[in-house]
């Protein structure tokens, strides 16, 4: 038996951290993927954020969400068509400091443009954000392509970022297979 995937591993540290009824922002919807887990694990009486810039990629994620709302009981959905580095001004006053995850998927949208792409100067402005916006006890995890143009200067800007966060304000760590160098890996941080 092997190791958990990238996304498996920030799927269980969520996992950990999180219940029913809490607040959790997925910062990249994407296809949906996370967002649809987030739903599912804080359930009817939880909230969910989602972020994207391509509108087509708010439209998959809304397909997948309906897909299985009436088999079962998923939190309601606030599909938000900005940027993540927007992600403090988009969510209440009254949610700061009591988000229990933050999910960023970063790169591009699979079978998507390849050309919209995240981006270090945004994604380091999100992060930041995202960090201050967790609960005492709150997962930041975000997972980083390295294999794909530009891909190797985020996922260098996101370690870099965590490294430089103060162990006084949240615990970090890197989930990553040494031996693929161009493989996707996860940065997570615990709140303190």
């Amino acid at each position: 038996m092997g190791f958990l995937s990238v996304l498996s591993q920030a799927q269980r540290f969520v996992t950990e951290r999180v219940r029913p009824g809490d607040i959790v922002i997925d910062a990249t919807a994407g296809n949906g993927v996370d967002t649809l887990f987030l739903s599912k694990l804080v359930g009817a009486g939880g909230k969910v954020f989602a972020f994207d810039v391509q509108p087509d990629a708010l439209e998959h994620t809304r397909k997948r969400l309906e897909s299985v709302r009436d088999q079962e009981a998923l939190a309601p959905v606030t599909l938000l068509h900005t940027g993540h580095e927007h992600i403090a001004e988009s969510i209440p006053d009254t949610c700061h400091g009591q988000v229990a995850a933050v999910m960023f998927n970063l790169g591009y949208l699979p079978g998507g443009e390849h050309s919209v792409t995240t981006m270090p100067p945004t994604t380091l402005i999100a992060l930041q954000a995202a960090l201050k916006l967790l609960r005492t006890g709150g997962i930041l995890t975000a997972i980083v392509y390295p294999g794909h143009q530009g891909g190797d200067e985020e996922a260098q800007a996101v370690e870099a970022w965590a490294s430089g966060v103060s162990s006084l304000t949240a615990q970090s760590v890197i989930y990553r297979f040494p031996q693929k160098q161009a493989a996707p890996f996860l940065v997570a941080l615990n709140k303190r």
